[in-house]
């Protein structure tokens, strides 16, 4: 088996130090079923809310509907903000030597058009019902985004 192009930690006392912050996003997509849309990341194999690196010259709504198109092939309709993430605890190392500190904002959209066909960024993408959720290999700190999603409420910032 290779080595992970990017591999998690969460509070880990053994995580190396971060060495950059980048703006990221994700979007929380629900279908008219409350299902859930994940992709199953190629970088590390787990499911997880698609998503990315914000791009030079772009917004953060147009971030988000830029990396639901890519990684599922669906176009979104952002319709609103689930929450900001920036725990110091969670960092993400790459293989080059970044490793980065979270920082990702989470965006509530909608899917207004597509077909479902993931990218070189996913392996594979699709819906699931919240009870399917919990079979999943999903990291805790995207496991506590969709819980987030999911609750509804006002956004959350941490």
């Amino acid at each position: 088996m290779t080595t992970p192009r990017r591999r998690d930690f969460h509070n880990d006392p053994n995580a190396p130090a971060a060495n950059s912050l980048v703006p990221a996003v994700a979007v929380f997509v629900r279908d008219e079923r409350d299902r859930v849309l994940l992709i199953r990341r190629s970088d590390n194999g787990r499911w997880s809310l698609p998503g990315g690196g914000q791009e030079l010259g772009e917004s953060i709504r147009g971030a988000m509907v830029r990396e639901a198109r890519e990684e599922t092939g669906l176009d979104v309709e952002v319709t609103g903000l689930v929450g900001v993430y920036s725990d110091p605890g969670h960092v993400v190392a790459f293989r080059d030597g970044e490793v980065r500190q979270e920082f990702v904002i989470v965006g509530r959209a909608v899917a207004v058009g597509g077909e479902l066909a993931p990218d070189d960024d996913a392996t594979e993408a699709a819906w699931f019902t919240p009870a399917e959720l919990d079979g999943l290999d999903v990291h805790e700190a995207a496991r506590v985004r969709i819980a987030h999603g999911l609750a509804g409420g006002a956004p959350y910032v941490g």
